[in-house]
């Protein structure tokens, strides 16, 4: 880790921080809802990416967004290790 670049774990991320998820978009031809849940699902501890989905919901983005496949964002990370919490907070908020 460089000097000038502080380790934080366990820090409350703020909403503006969260919220800069909702702004990234593909560069190829996933559906932008997908690549929106990847990217935090890559970036965000469990707690804050449940903030995040709250988020994604309110701007109506699409939890059910599926690639070329049809693969999902569950299809897409239920085989990686630390998924399944991820999984759940997709799962509550499909209902």
């Amino acid at each position: 880790m460089r000097k000038d670049k502080k380790q934080v774990i366990g820090e409350e991320i703020s909403d503006d921080s969260i919220k800069l998820f909702l702004a990234v978009e593909p560069a190829d031809a996933t559906p932008p809802s997908l690549h929106k849940l990847v990217k935090a699902y890559r970036g965000l501890r469990v707690d804050d990416f449940e903030r995040f989905v709250g988020f994604f919901v309110a701007e109506g983005y699409d939890l059910s967004a599926a690639d070329a496949q049809g693969n999902d964002f569950v299809a897409l990370i239920q085989d990686q290790r630390n998924a399944e919490p991820y999984i759940e907070v997709i799962k509550a908020v499909r209902g």
